[in-house]
């Protein structure tokens, strides 16, 4: 099976990672929580630093979890996190969502949680999602929608990020607004009963701002992420600062808020 490639743009500067930490499954996966009980066998595709992987192996618990993810790096972080919560039920591999190494109908829920946007091909990796899955089981996908986000006060810097970002993440290889092509994707990928919902994160207290507007204002700045600017032509390392101060002077503002757009989806299989 030939398998696609994407860069991941954002890197695992600890800036990215500091956001991945930050996402639960009440706060990230929700959708799907209904849809969870114990015993169950689940894939979670694209684990990341494990805290929604985490949050699910307790729910299905004494079912099993596994956690893959394409670095090797990351997983070893989510294998912190997850004996750090006390978990036995969490195994993990290195995986590409494309060609995933499991058999036919191995688990009775597959999820994914910003992962298509980040893919060259995310009809074939639902493709997988779907074969790997049990019938009866479920596919669960979440995706943020880039130009579905919104925020104010709404200095040009931001919107010269939003900008740069998009043409950099379709220029390695993916979809920043993944969030409303994920329905096309599903349908195409062979599913016919499908539930679409979408649901957004939203920071608007003194924390959040702080928060939010520090972490992308390093990760702005982050090598992995200013060395693909510059690799693909982009954008230019004193753009990039600029962002990352327009960044930080937008979460100075009392009157500050930022909405993240996300579309998910249940699929029946």
């Amino acid at each position: 099976m030939a398998r696609e490639t994407a860069v991941y743009t954002h890197g695992h500067h600890e800036s990215v990672l500091r956001s991945h930490r930050w996402r639960t499954a009440e706060n990230s996966a929700a959708y799907l929580l209904p849809e969870l009980g114990a015993g169950q066998e689940l894939l979670d595709v694209g684990c990341g630093p494990g805290t929604i992987t985490a949050d699910l192996a307790a729910l299905v618990a004494p079912g099993t979890v596994t956690a893959v993810d394409a670095s090797a790096d990351v997983l070893a972080a989510a294998r912190a996190t997850v004996a750090d919560a006390g978990l036995e039920n969490v195994r993990f591999a290195v995986a590409d969502v494309h060609g995933l190494d499991f058999p036919d109908d191995s688990f009775d829920v597959v999820h994914a949680h910003q992962v298509l946007q980040h893919v060259g091909d995310p009809v074939q990796a639902l493709r997988e999602m779907r074969r790997v899955c049990r019938p009866g089981g479920v596919v669960a996908v979440r995706d943020a929608d880039y130009g579905g986000f919104s925020w104010y006060p709404q200095p040009p810097g931001l919107d010269e990020w939003l900008d740069l970002y998009r043409r950099v993440a379709r220029a390695n290889g993916g979809e920043p607004d993944a969030g409303r092509r994920l329905l096309s994707w599903a349908r195409e990928a062979g599913f016919a009963d499908i539930a679409p919902s979408a649901s957004t994160w939203f920071y608007a207290s003194a924390g959040e701002r702080a928060w939010w507007s520090g972490l992308w204002a390093d990760r702005t700045l982050a090598p992995a992420y200013a060395d693909r600017v510059e690799a693909t032509g982009e954008g230019t390392r004193e753009q990039l600062a600029r962002i990352a101060r327009a960044w930080r002077a937008w979460g100075e503002s009392p009157d500050a808020c930022f909405v993240c757009a996300h579309v998910e989806l249940r699929c029946l299989v």
